[in-house]
């Protein structure tokens, strides 16, 4: 069986599943834990929505309050989690940040998802 690998995070460490040549390392185990609890939460996960369908695919605080019950800093410090999971990016204009979808990390959770499916169906035999 060849060895395919997961695609390959910002640190250029390629990530390969069990299954399919190698586990995850404990660094890349924790990188997309990290991700994938920042979109656990469902204000985080409509924060990514909501970013990404905004004008320009981006959006500052000020744009996305008002979908929200929560005050202003509860929403950056979700913002803030979401960055840190480096799903979005951000850029100072002014006093704003505007935020933006990174979307190859998103890609990387997916295929990640992907390739630990397609190793699990191909141990158990079934056809792809």
């Amino acid at each position: 069986m060849s060895k395919q690998q997961f695609p390959v995070a910002d640190t250029g460490e390629p990530y390969v599943t069990q299954g399919m040549g190698e586990p995850l390392t404990a660094k890349q185990a924790v990188d997309l834990a990290r991700a994938f609890k920042a979109i656990g939460d469902p204000v985080r996960l409509r924060l990514l929505s909501l970013i990404a369908s905004h004008v320009d695919g981006e959006a500052c605080v000020c744009d996305v309050a008002g979908s929200f019950e929560l005050a202003g800093p509860t929403i950056s410090h979700h913002l803030k989690v979401l960055r840190k999971a480096d799903l979005i990016e951000g850029e100072r204009r002014g006093t704003w940040i505007y935020y933006r979808v990174r979307p190859e990390a998103l890609r990387l959770l997916a295929e990640s998802l992907l390739l630990l499916a397609e190793s699990q169906r191909s141990a158990v035999g079934v056809p792809a």
